[in-house]
C-alpha cells in the first residue's frame, strides 16, 4: 500500500530524515516510532503529500505521491497532531464538508458521515459545535475527519496526544476496530501506545531507521542481552559496586536490595551472579529472568 524509497528531506545542512526505505502493506497498523525530533512528523507530512521531499520516491496503492497526488489523497485519511477543526461549524457539518473536499459524490456523503460519525462514536454530538467539545472529543472528530471518505489508508500522527487516560483508552479501541479495513500507519512517541495497537514497529532515529519488525522480533533481536532481577536481604554498597564491576554484566541499576542486570550470556552468569551472592552473605531471596519490553528495547536502539 504504502512504498518509500530512497527517502530524504534536508533543510540546508540538517537532514531531517536520510534515505529511509520501508512497506507498510494491506490492512496493517504499522507503529512509526521515535524519539521527538526524530522525523517522524517530517515523513508523513511527505507520505500525504503535505511537503515535498529532498529526495526519493514515496508510491501509495500504486501512485507516486508528486506525479499524482490527488489519486494518492483520495486513498489517504491524514489526522496530523493538531487536527485541522473549524471550530464554528457543527459536528455532523464540518464532516459533509470535508467528505466533498475530498471528491466523495453527493449521493454518498451523507452515508460517510453517518458512518464516521458511528465509528468514532460521535452520534450523540453530531448537532452539537466544535468549539463546545471536549479535547477527548474534539480528538475524535480529527479522526472522523480522516476516515469519513472511507480511504485504503490512514496516517495518525500523535493522536492521543494531551488526552487523559479514560480519552487515551477509548481512541486505541477506535484505532484497532479500524484495522483490517484500513491500512493505519501510526507515528508516535508514546511507546505504550505502539505496544497496544501496532503489529509491526519501525523505529527511527535521527532521520533513520534503526529497527523495522514486530515486538517479537525486535526482542529476538535484542536477545544477546539477558535481563536479570536480583533481589537481596542485606545490601550493601561493596556489594553493589562489585555488580557493576563483574564481568559479563552490561548494565546493573536499582538498589536497596533490589536490581535490574543485563547480562551477555544467558547460559553462566546467572549460575556465577547467584554464587557471588552467596559469597558476599547479602541473603539471596529471589532471581528471575525478565524479558525486555519496548521501553528497554527503544532506549537501546536510539542511545
Amino acid at each position: 500500500m504504502i512504498e518509500i524509497t530512497n527517502l530524504t528531506k534536508s533543510y540546508g545542512t540538517l537532514k531531517a530524515i536520510d534515505r529511509l526505505n520501508f512497506k507498510v502493506n494491506k490492512g496493517e497498523i504499522v507503529g512509526f516510532l521515535g524519539p521527538n525530533g526524530a522525523g517522524k512528523s517530517t515523513t508523513m507530512k511527505i507520505i500525504t503529500g503535505f511537503m515535498p521531499p529532498t529526495d526519493g520516491m514515496v508510491k501509495v496503492s500504486g501512485f507516486d505521491v508528486f506525479e499524482d497526488p490527488i489519486e494518492v489523497k483520495k486513498r489517504i485519511g491524514y489526522l496530523p497532531e493538531t487536527p485541522p477543526l473549524y471550530t464554528d461549524m457543527y459536528v455532523q457539518d464540518y464532516l459533509a464538508y470535508v467528505a466533498k473536499l475530498k471528491g466523495v459524490t453527493k449521493g454518498k456523503v451523507k452515508n460517510g458521515v453517518d458512518t464516521a460519525l458511528q465509528k468514532a462514536n460521535l452520534q450523540d454530538v453530531r448537532k452539537r459545535m466544535i468549539r463546545n467539545l471536549s479535547k477527548g472529543y474534539r480528538q475524535r472528530v480529527g479522526i472522523a475527519q480522516a476516515i469519513v471518505s472511507d480511504p485504503e489508508i490512514l496516517i495518525l500522527d500523535e493522536p492521543t496526544v494531551g488526552l487523559d487516560p479514560k480519552q487515551v483508552a477509548e481512541i486505541r479501541t477506535l484505532i484497532r476496530s479500524l484495522a483490517g479495513h484500513h491500512t493505519v500507519v501510526l507515528s508516535t512517541h508514546i511507546l505504550s501506545e505502539v505496544q497496544a495497537i501496532c503489529e509491526r514497529i519501525i523505529i527511527i532515529n535521527k532521520g533513520k531507521i534503526v529497527a523495522e519488525d514486530t515486538l517479537e522480533g525486535l526482542n529476538r533481536r535484542m536477545s544477546g542481552v539477558t535481563r536479570l532481577v536480583l533481589k537481596i536481604k542485606r545490601p550493601n554498597q561493596e556489594f553493589e559496586k562489585s555488580l557493576k564491576d563483574m564481568s559479563g554484566v552490561v548494565h546493573c541499576s536499582g538498589g536497596h536490595g533490589l536490581y535490574s542486570l543485563d547480562i551477555n550470556d544467558a547460559q553462566s552468569m546467572p549460575e556465577k551472579i547467584a554464587e557471588h551472592a552467596v559469597k558476599s552473605n547479602v541473603g539471596l531471596l529471589e532471581m528471575k529472568s525478565q524479558d525486555m519490553n519496548l521501553e528497554d528495547i527503544f532506549i537501546k536502539l536510539t542511545s
